[in-house]
């Protein structure tokens, strides 16, 4: 827990000694068998984006990535068969009927299912297209300080479907850019003001409130009270209690925790 004071104390050890042997700990692995994974473990890693943004010449399109799902259509067999059978009904058999009441339900089923999956894209296509339109200024800067508040209600009022459409897909997707692949829910943020009155994105403030911290003393790290004062010299209007909501949703340990010798 970093109470180094205390560890110097009861060992009777010098700082130096204390730095020697911590370096010596954070050196070693403490998860050895996860190194016997290899390739498997990158494999299962890689992420196949669902989207494919593009941005040239002050343009940004977007593509739908259908390359794992083949084109489906109904087998030309069947329905000739069941045209055969229809044409020839008087002089069907009761197998002969039961055999097409059997095929029409499977054509039938394979037709429910391509409209589903036709319905599927067209939600993903509209929930992408309202979500580039908010962020119109990332995807073609990629500045992550252009991105704008935007909550799934946003969404749902432009593509008109219900919320927790949106939420399922922006939970599950990616989208691939120029500069790299993101999920969906990247793209979520809550609105913050500045002083001025100005609407910015909650995750303006996590990117400045990260480089406070990659930027700090190590051996003096900046308490959340120092991070909101610094914050707020910056102009942002933030309270100390949201810092720390966003400190731990950045996985930022407290200050303490980040100690240095």
């Amino acid at each position: 827990k970093k109470h180094y004071d205390k560890i110097i104390r009861h060992m009777n050890i010098t700082q130096e000694d204390l730095k020697r042997v911590i370096g010596e700990i954070i050196s070693l692995n403490p998860k050895p068998g996860n190194t016997l994974g290899g390739t498997i473990q990158t494999a299962m890693n890689n992420i196949t984006p669902d989207f494919i943004v593009d941005s040239y010449n002050n343009e940004v399109t977007i593509h739908l990535n259908n390359s794992n799902i083949p084109s489906l259509q109904l087998n030309r067999n069947f329905s000739e068969m069941i045209k055969g059978f229809v044409d020839n009904k008087s002089g069907m058999s009761a197998d002969d009927k039961q055999a097409m009441m059997f095929m029409k339900q499977k054509v039938d089923s394979a037709k429910w299912f391509i409209d589903a999956v036709k319905q599927r894209q067209n939600t993903l296509q509209k929930t992408m297209e309202a979500i580039v339109s908010i962020q119109y200024d990332f995807f073609l800067t990629e500045d992550e300080t252009m991105l704008k508040p935007m909550i799934l209600k946003d969404v749902a009022n432009i593509t008109g479907f219900d919320i927790s459409t949106v939420s399922r897909v922006s939970n599950s997707k990616y989208v691939q850019t120029n500069s790299g692949i993101y999920p969906l829910k990247f793209f979520f943020s809550e609105a913050m003001q500045t002083t001025d009155g100005e609407d910015i994105s909650s995750r303006e403030v996590k990117l400045i409130l990260k480089e406070s911290v990659e930027s700090e003393d190590p051996s003096k790290p900046l308490t959340d009270e120092q991070l909101t004062d610094v914050l707020n010299k910056k102009g942002y209007v933030i309270a100390r209690r949201t810092v720390a909501k966003y400190r731990e949703q950045l996985n930022i340990p407290v200050a303490r925790l980040r100690k240095k010798l």
